[in-house]
């Protein structure tokens, strides 16, 4: 695999922005960093021959090579994400190093005289001229409500260059228009690939009655034969967790996070006023999928009994006095069932109790898991988390049951997965 570098140019009032691409096998993008300018308003420091090529809208090929565009997709974290993906025949860079510079600017319908500029670097190490196929190269940004065009460009060492320009449109679609977005409408950012990266802090809405909440997650991936954590799941595991610990109206956070496959507890935090995610993160780290521990081989159902003891001991037993217990994590499969004995030892709760079960294909598989039998046993609510809309509308109805709740409105029953 080739290395990493950035290339980053800072100006005045267009802004710059640096992204990280990677070459060949790679599917994950380096970190980004917005570059700030080294003098209030200077001009645009860029080269005249990137600057002509910019402005003609003309497609060249000088350097070989193929712009699929990716439409702006909204994602768990309410931020649309756009990018690219280039292809190149590695042959064309055969020799003894190369190296790749990309340089695009994003326009904002909306706001065309402050145009984003990103730039990047990418070194290709000594390679024959062995007809090898294609090279892979990627390259993502977010961007708020609206329409963009992009205009892109890329050089090799000896100036050949290859260069495409597109538009993109994000748009929310009408039932959608009341989910507030993470990001500004015309606003366009670099993508961020730090997934544990803290949570900038909240002002906190305590009242006369702070809000405490237990949140229970499992992270795990959706395939039980899986070796780890497709970066989906993730997304959308890490993305439920950031919305609730982003709630201004929550004073109080406990949170356990356990993996049902290795049957154990990865991370756990008590009432904190702010989640530690670089925390978790480290402690995520550690988790080693795709093995199997021979005791738990022996065990009749040990995920089942490893769940109706968690459950018990957070849930029936929990002496932290929350206001609500949610629990989050993938929609567990039909071999994953608590027997009815164990359910009927699990106490009845004073708070609500709330599952919200991220199932990218609810269509696979309907049928209410073992987590999702133990919180209707406990007169809780289940919300399927399946797309974005899902996760805004769930924690809306989630936040307002549990201010009833504290307020001394009845919360609780039996309810239909959402």
């Amino acid at each position: 695999m080739a290395t990493v570098s950035q290339f980053c140019v800072s100006g005045g009032s267009a802004r710059w922005l640096c992204c990280g691409v990677l070459l060949a096998a790679a599917a994950q993008l380096a970190a980004q960093e917005p570059m700030s300018g080294e003098t209030p308003g200077g001009m645009v420091r860029l080269f005249a021959s990137d600057g002509a090529v910019l402005e003609s809208q003309e497609a060249r090929k000088d350097l070989p090579c193929t712009v699929t565009p990716s439409k702006p997709v909204l994602g768990f974290d309410l931020k649309f994400h756009a990018g690219y993906e280039v292809g190149i025949p590695l042959k064309e860079l055969a020799g003894d190093g190369n190296q790749l510079t990309m340089v695009f600017r994003v326009l904002a319908e909306s706001h065309p005289d402050d145009p984003v500029y990103f730039a990047q670097h990418v070194s290709v190490p000594p390679l024959d001229d062995v007809d090898r196929g294609p090279a892979s190269l990627l390259g993502a940004f977010d961007v708020g409500e609206g329409k963009y065009h992009i205009d892109w460009l890329m050089r090799d060492r000896t100036e050949r260059v290859c260069s495409f320009h597109w538009d993109a449109e994000a748009t929310l679609p009408p039932r959608d228009r009341q989910i507030t977005l993470e990001i500004a409408a015309g606003a366009v950012q670099p993508f961020d690939p730090e997934t544990f990266k803290p949570e900038p802090p909240v002002e906190r809405h305590h009242g006369d009655s702070p809000l405490k909440v237990k949140v229970i997650v499992n992270f795990a991936p959706q395939d039980t034969a899986a070796a780890a954590l497709q970066p989906m799941e993730t997304s959308a595991l890490l993305s439920i967790l950031r919305g609730i610990a982003r709630e201004p109206r929550i004073a109080k956070f406990s949170l356990v996070t356990f993996n049902l496959q290795e049957q154990k507890v990865i991370y756990r935090q008590q009432e904190a006023t702010q989640i530690d995610f670089p925390a978790l993160g480290h402690a995520m780290s550690a988790l080693n999928l795709g093995t199997t521990d021979l005791k738990r081989l022996a065990q009749k159902h040990p995920g089942s009994e490893f769940l109706a003891s968690l459950i018990a001991a957070e849930v029936s037993q929990a002496k932290d006095g929350p206001d609500a217990v949610i629990f989050a994590g993938p929609k567990l499969g039909v071999e994953d069932v608590i027997p009815p004995d164990a359910l009927k030892q699990l106490s009845e709760v004073k708070f609500p109790v709330f599952y919200m079960s991220y199932n990218l294909n609810p269509a696979a598989n309907p049928w209410r898991d073992a987590i999702g039998s133990a919180v209707k046993y406990l007169k809780g609510m289940e919300f399927t988390i399946s797309r974005p809309r899902d996760l805004f509308f769930a924690w809306n109805e989630i936040m307002g049951r549990i201010v009833k709740g504290k307020s001394g409105a009845t919360v609780a029953g039996n309810a239909p997965s959402q």
